[in-house]
């Protein structure tokens, strides 16, 4: 299996012959992430851990997205979303609407929650499948409507 650090690096080198520098500078970012977290806690990573970067970074620009379209900066926005799109080239193909839908009714009808405080357990049940593929902030609140309603 190909890890997905080897294809992110594979990526840099084609943008550096194709001078695609905006490219480029965020598939840096993106390794300089991993090197980090493969420094501090002195391990490589697997493809997994990979993918959790990799969200992470995502939710970072989301969160970015939102406070300067609140503060009208639409120049920092739209670089922002340039990113972004470039962090998601790497991840696994996202997941629609049903498909999030249907993953949680299974996940609560499996866990046997019936309230807002068994929310927890429905979140463990898809996290683990939902990693990189769905913007968790939406599964959650889809989760809070599932279990109020």
């Amino acid at each position: 299996m190909e890890l997905l650090t080897d294809r992110i690096k594979e990526d840099m080198k084609a943008c550096m012959k194709a001078g695609d520098k905006a490219r480029l500078g965020v598939i840096r970012l993106i390794l300089a992430a991993i090197k980090q977290v493969e420094v501090d806690e002195r391990i490589q990573l697997d493809n997994d851990r990979v993918i959790l970067v990799l969200d992470k970074m995502l939710k970072q620009r989301r969160e970015s997205i939102r406070q300067f379209a609140d503060a009208g900066r639409n120049d920092l926005v739209a670089i922002e979303e340039a990113e972004t799109l470039v962090i998601q080239d790497f991840l696994p193909q996202a997941l629609g609407e049903e498909e999030i839908g249907a993953m949680v009714s299974a996940a609560v009808t499996e866990s046997g929650a019936e309230s807002i405080k068994d929310m927890g357990k429905v979140m463990g049940l898809l996290k683990g499948q939902m990693q990189g593929r769905a913007d968790m902030s939406v599964v959650s609140a889809k989760i809070k409507a599932a279990l109020s309603g």
